[in-house]
């Protein structure tokens, strides 16, 4: 049944033109795992520490448990599975792993999802950004790249993440003595996930040439990558929280030039150092370094510059 939604979906977006098609793209585009890191980092870093806080921890842990759901169920991509659905051919240059759940839905549950279930937004807001995670969740089975369990099982796993995460932070508030365990805690689930994927057996489909339908290490990449973001997240947040303690409440102006200075040097971190060290250290320990490294820079790097470099602002509580 799945299949024959998607080529429904098929059908229709080759009679309707390429309007609706460039429309989903965009919307796709804006569920991807680096644009959602860097929309975060930026909320994190210029308008609110402690929403950012929310959207990086929840985002982090989103990543690993898709990543956990993508090699335990190892599902293949529905043109893998029938030949018939031909995805949009970008979106299919993004469609990395194994098909369920989906990537995309869950970066969408994990920024503006994370927003939309936050009680004290304004109501519109919050109904835009419920608005964004369904026509991002559903551009990924409007352009061919994922079956509707996909994109349900991500959107919900992402948005019950979210809310735990709310519930985790607001306890650590209450007990701020106890960020160490809860960083050791996650600090070890993601490296077992680690361990799970690289040890595990992946399944061994072949054509009729004999050649290797779906490479299952290569698929476990975006797992290693979740991972490593996990790791740095939980580091970065101990550290800020017990020797940076940057704070959001300065200047406009101050805010611009964090905006500036902060995405000018995660781009140099992220397409300039992050490639060397990946040709240094290849396979799946340069994967979790790299984005170990990408994470730490935006949750306590990039925090610590701003304490002794920038306008020093009232250190959050």
């Amino acid at each position: 049944m799945d299949i024959d939604i998607l080529l429904a979906l098929q059908e229709f977006r080759e009679g309707a033109g390429a309007f609706l098609t460039d429309f989903f793209l965009k919307m796709s585009f804006i569920g991807e795992m680096n644009v959602v890191l860097i929309i975060i980092g930026v909320i994190y870093w210029c308008v609110s520490k402690e929403f950012g806080n929310y959207l990086l921890m929840g985002w982090s842990g989103n990543r690993v448990l898709n990543g956990l759901l993508k090699v335990t169920v190892c599902a293949y991509r529905p043109w893998i599975r029938d030949p018939r659905i031909i995805p949009n051919s970008e979106a299919m240059a993004e469609a990395t792993g194994y098909s369920f759940p989906s990537g995309h839905s869950v970066n969408a549950a994990s920024l503006y999802g994370g927003g939309a279930i936050r009680k004290e937004l304004p109501r519109l807001l919050r109904i835009v950004l419920g608005l964004i995670v369904v026509l991002i969740a559903f551009s990924r089975n409007f352009l061919g790249v994922h079956t509707p369990q996909d994109i349900l099982i991500g959107a919900g796993s992402g948005l019950l993440v979210m809310w735990l995460i709310g519930r985790l932070l607001k306890w650590v508030d209450a007990h701020p003595g106890k960020d160490i365990p809860v960083m050791c805690i996650g600090i070890a689930i993601a490296a077992a996930v680690a361990v799970f994927a690289a040890v595990k057996h992946y399944p061994e489909d072949y054509d009729a040439a004999g050649k290797l339908l779906v490479d299952g290490q290569k698929m476990a990449n975006d797992t290693y990558k979740g991972v490593g973001w996990c790791i740095g997240f939980f580091a970065g947040w101990v550290l800020e929280r017990r020797f940076v303690g940057f704070s959001t409440d300065v200047p406009m102006a101050a805010r611009v030039t964090r905006f500036a200075t902060g995405l000018l040097s995660y781009y140099a971190v992220s397409l300039v150092l992050m490639p060397l060290l990946k040709k240094w250290i290849p396979g799946a320990a340069g994967t979790i370094l790299t984005c170990f490294l990408q994470m730490f820079y935006v949750t306590f790097l990039f925090p610590w510059c701003i304490r002794h470099f920038g306008t020093k602002g009232r250190k959050d509580k």
